[in-house]
């Protein structure tokens, strides 16, 4: 079992409370009261149950900053539902994180999936690369232990017919086919070069991205390049798109990449916007881009969305307790991870217990209005009617643009 609770005030406890209450023994009455206590402490403390969260990430390597954002989001989540003091089954519910590092790397990511397995989580909060989430949800699903990605986007996550994979961000087949309209039909694109940074989560959702502008029409691919996840020179691949004259460039990476290549396309005269994913869509993109970021110049989508006063006020506020909480600003996926933790705490409830074999059913029908706006999942696991948020960049600012759905 992941979870023991020890419970027991014994009946003799009722003995010893006659004991101390005779006036002919007062010292008696003093050691037999202390007796009396200890059981009653031990009872109230064993009375809590400890319900442990995992949360995998990269913790190391250049999208540490993503990956603590994860952590941070999940932690908080984990903070306020103990501050609520929940009880679940009739017993108090402590909930514990267990932070892992995945390193953005496959084989790091299923050693650290099956030591959460080992180690009695009930959940899973990750991971953030496509390339680590797939080969870690198998070990999951294989345990019986839920997984709710607050990044992952490529559709093979949610295609494999595991029912404990789940995600609270839109798939690559909507983001590509969102960026793509938006490429052609409000930046008027004519010339669109690709590149993408050939991991699962790179190369998954520039593919995308194409299907999407062949679907659209009125466009022109005219090429497609590729690099890696650690790459800092980029002038071969920007000199011969730089040839093409294109208006946008699609670039499927992370922000780690996206920065050190806007500033080599300023400095090769490429005056093409750069279009992208949330991977892109950071609030680090600005300190490393520099002044290559300019205005306008990146336009970027994140999977999910609010709109309406009420709901960015209460986005808003979340980043504001997150930069208090940690003395820096949200990256991008810690609104993710808070959400996906108060699901799960959410699905506990109504299942009325913190054994995933019983609320798993209830974390499939969940209906829960969050700070990144109302999750539910349909049959897959994938966010039911999901949203999407185009940002851009001025003066060095994120700015939202429009939810599209």
């Amino acid at each position: 079992m992941r979870l023991s609770v020890a419970f027991a005030v014994q009946r003799r406890s009722a003995i010893t409370i006659g004991q101390a209450s005779s006036p002919e023994n007062p010292m008696h009455c003093r050691t037999s009261f202390a007796a009396f206590l200890l059981p009653l402490a031990a009872a109230s403390a064993s009375a809590q149950t400890t319900v442990k969260i995992g949360s995998v990430s990269p913790l190391s390597g250049t999208g540490a900053h993503q990956g603590k954002d994860i952590e941070n989001g999940t932690r908080m989540a984990i903070d306020d539902l103990n501050a609520k003091g929940l009880s679940i089954a009739g017993k108090k519910v402590r909930f514990v994180l267990q932070a892992e590092d995945d390193g953005a790397d496959p084989k790091m990511g299923t050693a650290a999936a099956q030591k959460l397995v080992d180690n009695g989580v009930v959940a899973v909060i990750g991971h953030l690369n496509s390339g680590t989430t797939v080969p870690a949800s198998k070990i999951y699903n294989n345990a019986g232990i839920p997984q709710i990605s607050p990044a992952a986007t490529t559709p093979l996550y949610t295609r494999q017919g595991y029912k404990t994979a789940f995600r609270v961000v839109a798939s690559d087949s909507l983001v590509g086919k969102t960026l793509a309209a938006y490429s052609i039909k409000t930046l008027h694109a004519k010339k669109i070069a690709v590149i993408d940074d050939r991991t699962a989560f790179g190369q998954g959702l520039a593919d995308e991205f194409t299907k999407g502008v062949k679907a659209v029409g009125g466009a022109q691919l005219v090429s497609r390049q590729f690099t890696n996840d650690k790459a800092t020179d980029f002038n071969a691949i920007l000199t011969q798109i730089r040839a093409h004259k294109p208006d946008v460039i699609f670039y499927g990476g992370m922000d780690a990449v996206a920065g050190p290549m806007l500033k080599q396309m300023k400095a090769l005269g490429i005056g093409a916007r750069l279009v992208s994913g949330d991977g892109v869509c950071s609030e680090k993109l600005p300190e490393l881009a520099g002044d290559a970021l300019g205005s306008d110049k990146v336009i970027c989508v994140v999977a999910g969305g609010v709109s309406g006063a009420k709901e960015e006020a209460a986005a808003a506020a979340f980043a504001e307790r997150y930069r208090q909480r940690f003395k820096i600003p949200l990256q991008t996926y810690a609104p993710y991870a808070y959400d996906a933790t108060m699901v799960f705490a959410q699905a506990m409830q109504q299942a009325n217990s913190t054994d995933p074999a019983r609320f798993l059913s209830a974390l499939a029908k969940i209906k829960y209005h969050g700070v990144t706006g109302d999750i539910a999942f349909d049959p897959s696991g994938d966010l039911h009617d999901a949203a999407l948020t185009l940002y851009t960049y001025r003066e060095g600012k994120q700015v939202k643009l429009q939810v599209v759905r």
